[in-house]
């Protein structure tokens, strides 16, 4: 497929049709709180870091979101054990205070269902560090969201992200592959990288499962079980990513 790459600093009418295509989702995963404050104020505030793929009718057919941080301001110096959810609180924080951003962190990759498996993910991926580099920056980092992790939900994250494949050394899971390609390196596990809680009511709807028993509920697309608290009437999912360190 022949792909024109963009940003939204140089294309700005293609914000609508950007947030438009199409995506894959579990619904629960679009309920993180930090999540909904944030993620969509990206394009608009920072145009500049979102990237987009279009093929050859101009269909958007991929997109690819960052954000600036002052990763080493003082108070800081490490990837956060809150992952996903922290990098955007402070990505925002720095804007707002005028923070010089030091590093680059991935939020997103995104490719519309008709066009995965096509390896458009990898070269989102190479646009961005390329994007990132032209900027100055010298490392990207990214809180990976295991892509193949659901399908074991009780295997420990970190058993998990140090898996590796016999025959080249690379790691188990797809999507943390594609970092590694890339150079990649993991630096740590983000344990706590996104919070979703909800009432029984709103697990039932974003699920369509009866959440009516005590305990660790597995749901489809998530990475580890879901507790449930029918007593208290809430369900709480965390769902750890894993923080990849890309050397520019």
């Amino acid at each position: 497929m022949e792909l024109k790459v963009s940003s939204l600093a140089d294309r700005p009418e293609m914000l609508g049709p950007v947030q438009d295509m199409p995506d894959t989702w579990p619904e629960f995963a679009t309920q993180d709180p930090v999540g909904n404050a944030h993620y969509g104020r990206i394009p608009v505030e920072f145009p500049e870091y979102v990237l987009f793929a279009q093929d050859e009718r101009g269909q958007v057919v991929a997109h690819a979101y960052s954000v600036p941080f002052a990763l080493h301001a003082d108070g800081r110096g490490g990837l956060p054990a809150r992952g996903w959810d922290q990098v955007l609180v402070w990505a925002f924080a720095d804007q707002r205070s005028g923070a010089r951003p030091d590093t680059v962190s991935a939020i997103s990759i995104v490719i519309a269902p008709h066009a995965q498996g096509l390896g458009l993910s990898g070269r989102m991926l190479a646009a961005m560090r390329d994007s990132a580099r032209a900027k100055g920056f010298t490392e990207v980092v990214a809180p990976v969201r295991p892509n193949a992790k659901h399908l074991e939900p009780r295997t420990p994250i970190e058993e998990y992200a140090h898996r590796v494949r016999e025959e080249d050394g690379l790691p188990y899971d797809p999507w943390l592959r594609v970092h590694a390609r890339a150079g990649a390196s993991i630096e740590r596990v983000a344990p706590a990288s996104m919070t979703v809680a909800g009432s029984l009511a709103e697990w039932r709807r974003w699920t369509g499962l009866p959440f009516d028993t005590q305990g660790d509920i597995e749901v489809p697309g998530a990475l580890v079980p879901v507790r449930c608290e029918p007593e208290r009437d809430y369900a709480v999912y965390v769902e750890p990513n894993v923080w990849m360190r890309h050397r520019l």
